[in-house]
């Protein structure tokens, strides 16, 4: 974990170098124009930024490039490795699992095969993470959560719906999909896992948009959920990024965002340097 060195000088040189590279963030009243914290950013990852990037977004492009000189350049190069490699394209959805050992198993095999999110809904069981089996995995993974209404599965997928994905249910089911004839042009997809004993719930059964299986040739009737999970991604991601025809890489601003979160739990105390950040800029020294 990277360490920072110093107070006084290493924040005073943070100040002067941030300063000399960053213009000042204009006010509300100012004509709107590129946001120069994006453009410096694109810049420092060696990009031109895009002619038709978003005006001045929420995202603090100046704060992410003011924590970054905290960082190893060991540290700032894994983050730019691993996020050009990172997608959304596809997601995971983890249903009610029970056993700690085989969510962690998941969430680790859903880091190893660059995908950014996991989704977990809560209806009878808890979801508990087993540290020795994730590995440090949900550390980096933006895990969101559905466990305080009846209908957790329901507003799961109906909240990725609205983020513009097909409901996969990974069951066997009539008019299923083999996994080697899974459409994955056909765009982004959720992939649901049930719980260990009873698989996807009713719910999911009569809401999901298609079924996905694992062709199987043996006695036993399912894998175990890390398993599945860990044959589906290797499969699914191995084709997505050797098609040209899909889109799978994350945007520059949720590079930006994802970026952020990773180096503030990796810095130790990460919020004393974001309030100084933030005494400066309201000082104007930024």
């Amino acid at each position: 974990m990277d360490k920072l060195e110093g107070s006084g000088s290493r924040i005073q040189h943070l100040v002067s170098s941030i300063a000399l590279r960053a213009p000042p963030i204009p006010n509300n009243n100012q004509s709107p124009m590129p946001n120069p914290q994006k453009s410096l950013f694109l810049a420092a990852k060696g990009l031109a930024p895009s002619p038709n990037f978003k005006y001045y977004a929420l995202m603090d492009y100046q704060l992410i490039e003011y924590l970054s000189e905290c960082l190893t350049p060991e540290r700032k190069e894994l983050f730019e490795r691993v996020l050009e490699l990172r997608t959304r394209y596809l997601t995971v959805v983890l249903e009610d699992i029970f056993q700690p050992q085989n969510a962690s198993a998941v969430l680790r095999t859903v880091d190893c095969f660059g995908l950014q999110d996991v989704h977990v809904i809560e209806n009878r069981n808890h979801f508990t993470v087993d540290r020795e089996v994730a590995m440090g995995a949900s550390k980096w993974l933006t895990v969101k959560k559905y466990k305080n209404t009846e209908n957790n599965s329901l507003n799961a997928m109906k909240h990725l719906r609205r983020q513009g994905y097909r409901i996969v249910a990974t069951s066997p089911h009539e008019g299923d999909t083999k996994l080697e004839d899974f459409d994955l042009e056909k765009g982004k997809a959720a992939l649901i896992f049930g719980t260990e004993l009873t698989g996807i719930s009713e719910v999911v059964q009569n809401e999901a948009d298609e079924f996905l299986k694992i062709p199987m040739h043996g006695f036993t009737e399912s894998f175990n959920i890390s398993v599945s999970a860990a044959i589906i991604l290797h499969h699914l991601t191995l084709r997505m990024r050797a098609n040209p025809a899909i889109n799978w890489n994350l945007s520059d601003e949720d590079q930006a965002a994802i970026k952020l979160s990773w180096i503030k739990r990796t810095l130790k105390r990460s919020d004393l340097l974001e309030q100084r950040y933030q005494e400066l800029k309201n000082e104007g020294k930024l």
